[in-house]
């Protein structure tokens, strides 16, 4: 019989992979292993070394090379060059010939294929925990085995719970950035100060949160279907894989986005119209949306819908690509040994990529909320989408198109924060361990 100190008394660095592992085969959890056990835990070390060799052997040839593990990596949405891959080769062939066949593949001594991939998927979540108010982000992937213990529906859970919260903490800024990009102008040239000022004096603290009720109740269905969407497209096109390729994902993530937008729209209208509210306008929700049923019928609640579709793009386009290239660069350089960036990288890699994304779709953010609030605002006319873009750069030029952007960038850093904090607060309660 093998105990615990026995392992912990190997000298290879990967032993507490092995511990755990073998703690899963460990079947009478009296903190012993029998042989019986062991061969089992063997045989299913093997298995999963052989599966990983028959993914990267995709000739059927036998024997692996350098283009077969960049190419398999690439597909995977992790890139690295060719002298990196032939560097990886080396430490396991032992002919010189640059291949590795099965034999060697599977007496390497440092190799542990059954986690490396799925723990850059495990750690790497991305959309699923930060949440800056606007959710375009492209739907995080998940590893097969979160998908079969249903570990991703708490996930999600924990992630709806952070954005609330997030959401919730920095909704004076959300409202004030509504306020800017609506009434903004040359004319009345709001600044941080003088709208946060304007705001509790025309209705008191508690109408600094004003808007935030219905942001915060979309989170669940838009975010539900979303994901839900996103798996569907997946099977679509046809992936068998456990990623897609950074292409596939931005494709299938914005048409994602917007069945799940199409669907919410309405509660987007209802939530700048709130947020643009007087005192005493609106009794609640569903007060706001009886009204502008009645006087401005159903149409009302699809206004802005086109630009609102049409940011999807760039934005889920620049985050995906500027948080898969900060991620790429994290793990090429420094996770060699260990997928898990940490918090630090983790915070930062969110908050510029979510920065970028923000910054290259705010107009068509701005022109969506302009039409959305056109039947509110005294003296504003119906103008289309294209009208509008002209009447701003007309009246305000260029800049008129980034009102407000003050505010929305102030609120990322503590959105993004916050909404870590909490999610690894529920994860935590949930029973979500991390590896």
């Amino acid at each position: 019989r093998f105990t615990g100190s026995a392992i912990r008394r190997n000298p290879d660095p990967n032993k507490h992979r092995t511990l755990k592992t073998m703690k899963t085969e460990e079947r009478e959890h009296d903190g012993q292993l029998d042989f019986e056990e062991f061969v089992h835990y063997l045989q299913d070390h093997e298995k999963d070394l052989k599966l990983v060799f028959k993914s990267l052997d995709r000739k059927i040839a036998g024997q692996v090379n350098a283009n077969d593990i960049v190419n398999s990596l690439r597909d995977l949405g992790v890139h690295i060059s060719l002298q990196q891959a032939e560097r990886v080769l080396q430490s396991m062939d032992k002919n010189g010939t640059m291949t590795v066949d099965w034999n060697e593949w599977k007496k390497s001594p440092t190799l542990q294929p059954a986690e490396n991939v799925p723990e850059i998927i495990l750690y790497w979540k991305h959309s699923t925990i930060f949440d800056v108010g606007e959710n375009m982000m492209v739907p995080d992937e998940f590893t097969s085995e979160e998908h079969m213990t249903g570990m991703l529906w708490r996930h999600l859970v924990a992630g709806g719970g952070a954005g609330a919260i997030s959401r919730t903490c920095t909704a004076p800024l959300d409202r004030l950035k509504v306020l800017m990009q609506v009434h903004g102008s040359h004319g009345n040239n709001m600044c941080i100060m003088s709208g946060l000022t304007q705001m509790i004096k025309e209705g008191g603290m508690r109408s600094l949160w004003r808007g935030n009720g219905i942001n915060v109740i979309k989170i669940a269905p838009e975010s539900a279907l979303k994901f839900m969407a996103y798996e569907q497209i997946k099977r679509l096109m046809g992936s068998s894989q456990e990623t897609l390729g950074i292409t596939e994902r931005f494709v299938a993530g914005s048409l994602a986005g917007v069945i799940a937008q199409s669907t919410i729209y309405p509660m987007e209208v209802l939530k700048t119209r709130l947020a643009l509210r007087k005192t005493s306008q609106y009794k609640g929700i569903s007060d706001c949306a009886k009204q502008i049923l009645k006087g401005e019928g159903m149409t009302a609640f699809y206004k802005g819908y086109v630009p609102n579709m049409l940011g999807i793009i760039p934005y889920a386009g620049i985050d995906l690509a500027v948080y898969e290239t900060l991620k790429n660069t994290w793990l090429q350089r420094y996770g060699r040994d260990n997928a898990y960036p940490g918090v630090f990288v983790l915070l930062a890699c969110g908050t510029v990529s979510s920065t970028c994304g923000q910054l290259a779709s705010y107009p068509l953010a701005l022109v969506r909320t302009r039409m959305q609030a056109q039947a509110a605002v005294e003296g504003a006319s119906q103008v289309s989408m294209t009208g509008l873009f002209k009447q701003i750069m007309k009246t305000e030029g260029p800049t008129g198109l980034y009102r407000g952007l003050t505010p929305n960038f102030l609120k990322v850093i503590p959105a993004v924060s916050i909404s870590y904090v909490v999610y690894e607060h529920i994860k935590t309660t949930l029973g979500v361990q991390s590896r």
